[in-house]
């Protein structure tokens, strides 16, 4: 139907076009006045004389110079464009009418005798809006021209034949919500191919199809705007447009055309959060420890984005100090966690006020009211079964060494926490007292000893002590015992080194030879000293003396001259030494004193009576050094020697008469009379032996001895057998790299082929043969009970015969 209507809205405007042409032509020709639109064929050089004549001209006729013809014309007959004619043409057909340009002969077609201009085609304005044509008139029978070429144009006269187009839709827009009214959202844009110069074919007028009561469209200008208040995101957030653009002013039989204008709003902070409820319920048990969750909560913002963040505070509350707010950067939630140990025993419910606000906040809207929102937490501590807990961290303890088993050291105490106050047992870790040298007493915590202790072997334990619940969850609680075994005076004094003194022979009397001093393994208290004294045996000896310094050291002096090595070389006295300790303890120590040759500075030369014995000046621990040197010497050349003339076996061993044969025994029955692969030769000759390298197979050699050419080799067919076997025994001592012929060489290969066959009869009895066995007869004696057996024959039985079968 829109087709039908489009051709007869075609065909109207060609009758209209055409009529209004042939009027003017009609009204130009009757008034014989020059107008725009007009051309002569006749035209006449104008003649420009001098200065005052007048110009002349000659009477032309007029023809159309501009030719219309309405485009999209589909009527049944050619188009008829426009007539041509000239002055000189008579009418008798003598002139003949030419056209030329673009789309002449093609498009447009002239009749040579009339002059009609017809146009054969359908034309489209939008693809070319005017065609540039020459024509000319000449003589018929000559072609000689009667008239200059005139030059005229035909335009194609538009109709309304192409709606409007939106060239870039679908389009997409945002505006803010709670926008204002009229606030512009975009501007769309239509195209229309047709001319805007004529008539209203191309004057488009813009209309929404679709989208109100939201949104408007100015009819001009195609700018979309709201059209209602405070348009919430939060309630609808897309909307989709449809914006219309018609031509022909908008009127009636205009054409139109669409697109879709796919519109958002964008978000605002035009919310404030707000927590769903006004009071959380939370638990924590008293076993949690700081840092764990307690419980979350979550105050709903419409707002996306930035304007949808939300910070969390804790304002007030008994438990500001015990828990704190941290927000989770995922899922926005208040995290509530433990700050602190809580006990259930103490305090059982806490409260807090949380805040819930906005950090980014729009002035447009705090008319509104507080972009902030508050809720209370209430949590409830829950008891745990909690371990025993020590009345001290730590406990320190003495006990004096030596003391007797079950000596008293403290006692611990742990009590239970919780409601029930259930009672604590007690122990030691086996782990923290290896050696057990204490016990513990299960229900009161009294530690004492197992055995005496000795401060000189270990002077601290620590040990530690577990306390346990009875009827609880079997939890436990260690706690550090730390006891210090007290000294005792158990010890006596002792010298500080047991070095020998050394002293010259030509000492004289009264000199100080040694200052002694003394230690004790005790513990040594401040103002504790020793005292020195020798030994009532010898106290009144002729030969040394001792003097008491009072500072815990003593000075041994020489009374007399005249010490000789040859004499005594050593002299041993005896010193008492006693500590001032509670119990007094003292000890006798033996001082060394050995006698020294020196030269006249009393520099010591030897300690030792071997140099007036020996001339050489060794002594006789050198001696025995150097003759245990050469009695081990001697015994690696005698072990040497002997086993460099040791003679080896040889590893080849060779036949005397022949080396290319071997004597092989046999222990089994043999092969039978095929038996020809008994044994072969060739098996014990190694490749590598004829070219004189036999490796030998047990060892790998760190090296490969090339064979010496120094040492004869007989030939392999020599005579001299003898010389052959000692010179391969030779190669062999001294290679090492020999192979061992020694091993042992089976051959279990019964032959076949036999003629006998097989003598067992383990099958024969159990399965039915078509032999004859009656030959076994006549073989014999020893073979009668295989003839009884399998022979069909009756035999007379010899006695004797069984006997020696037998």
């Amino acid at each position: 139907m829109k087709r039908e209507g489009l051709g007869l809205l075609r065909a109207f405007l060609l009758f209209v076009g055409v009529s209004a042409l042939c009027s003017v032509v009609a009204g130009a020709r009757s008034r014989n006045v020059e107008q725009k639109g007009h051309l002569s064929l006749h035209r006449h050089k104008e003649r420009t004389g001098k200065e005052g004549q007048v110009l002349h001209r000659s009477k032309r006729g007029w023809v159309w110079n501009q030719f219309f013809v309405i485009e999209e014309y589909t009527g049944p007959d050619p188009v008829l464009v426009g007539r041509l004619h000239s002055d000189v043409d008579s009418g008798d057909g003598n002139i003949k009418y030419i056209l030329s340009g673009e789309g002449a002969g093609t498009i447009f077609v002239i009749d040579d005798k009339t002059g009609n201009i017809h146009a054969t085609k359908t034309l489209d304005r939008e693809e070319q809006a005017q065609y540039t044509l020459t024509a000319q008139a000449v003589a018929r029978d000559t072609n000689k021209p009667l008239e200059p070429p005139s030059e005229f144009i035909v335009k194609v006269q538009d109709i309304n034949d192409n709606p409007p187009e939106f060239l870039h839709g679908p389009y997409y827009a945002s505006v803010p919500e709670m926008s204002n009214v009229g606030t512009s959202v975009m501007q769309v844009t239509a195209t229309d191919a047709d001319d805007p110069t004529y008539g209203n074919s191309a004057r488009l007028v813009y209309s929404i199809l679709q989208g109100q009561p939201y949104f408007s469209v100015e009819p001009q200008t195609g700018i979309i705007r709201t059209a209602l208040p405070n348009m919430d995101r939060e309630a609808r957030q897309e909307y989709d447009v449809v914006i219309q653009a018609k031509d022909m002013g908008g009127h009636m039989g205009g054409l139109s055309g669409t697109t879709e204008v796919k519109i958002t709003l964008t978000d605002v902070n035009d919310n404030p959060p707000k927590f769903p409820q006004s009071v959380y319920a939370m638990s924590v048990s008293e076993d949690k420890v700081p840092g764990e969750e307690v419980g979350r909560l979550k105050a709903k913002d419409p707002d996306i984005g930035e304007n949808g963040l939300v910070n969390y505070r804790l304002t007030e509350g008994d438990g500001m100090g015990l828990f704190e707010l941290t927000t989770d950067s995922q899922t926005r939630e208040a995290v509530v966690k433990l700050k602190k140990t809580v006990d259930f025993e103490t305090k059982r419910v806490y409260t807090l006020r949380v805040e819930a606000s906005n950090p980014i906040v729009d002035s447009r809207f705090l008319a509104w009211g507080p972009y902030k929102d508050e809720a209370t937490i209430k949590i409830m501590v829950e008891d745990a079964d909690e371990p025993p807990v020590f009345v001290a961290p730590s406990y320190s303890f003495e006990v004096e060494e030596n003391a007797p088993e079950g000596t008293l050291v403290g006692r611990v105490h742990a009590k239970d926490t919780d409601v029930a106050n259930n009672a604590v047992r007690y122990m030691i870790p086996r782990y923290t007292d290896v050696e057990q040298f204490f016990r513990i007493n299960t229900d009161d915590g009294m530690i004492t000893t197992t055995r005496p202790l000795d401060r000189e072997t270990q002077a601290w334990h620590n040990i530690s002590v577990s306390a346990t619940e009875i009827g609880g969850h079997h939890q436990d609680t260690k706690v550090r015992v730390n006891i210090k075994v007290k000294d005792v005076n158990d010890n006596a004094p002792e010298f500080a080194t047991n070095n020998e003194v050394l002293m010259c022979e030509s000492v004289t009397p009264g000199k100080i030879i040694e200052t002694v001093s003394a230690v004790d393994k005790d513990e040594m208290a401040h103002r504790q000293h020793f005292t020195f004294s020798l030994a009532p045996e010898v106290a009144h000896n002729h030969n040394f003396s001792l003097k008491d310094n009072r500072d815990s050291t003593a000075s041994i002096h020489v009374l007399r001259k005249g010490f000789s090595r040859l004499t005594q070389e050593v002299y041993y006295l005896p010193i008492e030494i006693n500590d001032n300790g509670f119990p007094a303890l003292s000890s006798t120590n033996v001082l060394t004193i050995r006698v020294c040759s020196c030269d006249s500075k009393d520099t010591i030369l030897s300690c030792n009576v071997e140099p007036y014995v020996l001339q050489a000046g060794l002594s006789t621990g050198a001696l025995i050094a150097i003759l245990a040197c050469i009695v081990i010497l001697l015994a690696i050349v005698v072990l040497f020697v002997a086993l460099r003339r040791q003679k080896k076996e040889p590893l080849i061993v060779f036949e005397e008469e022949d080396i290319r044969e071997n004597i092989i025994t046999y222990d089994d029955e043999g092969g039978g009379e095929e038996d020809t692969e008994a044994f072969d030769i060739a098996t014990l000759q190694n490749p590598d032996g004829a070219n004189g390298f036999l490796p030998r197979k047990d060892i790998k050699p760190e090296l490969q001895y090339p064979i010496r050419p120094g040492i004869g080799r007989p030939a392999a067919n020599s005579v001299d057998v003898d010389d052959f076997i000692k010179t391969r025994i030779a190669e062999a001592d001294s290679d090492p790299t020999a192979p061992p012929y020694d091993s042992i060489q089976i051959y279990g290969y019964e032959g076949r082929g036999s003629v006998a066959g097989s003598l067992s009869s383990l099958e024969s009895v159990t399965t039915e043969s078509d032999l004859d066995y009656d030959y076994l007869q006549s073989w014999g004696p020893r073979f009668k009970k295989l003839a009884d057996l399998y022979g069909t024959k009756d035999c007379p039985i010899n006695d004797g015969d069984d006997g020696e079968d037998s």
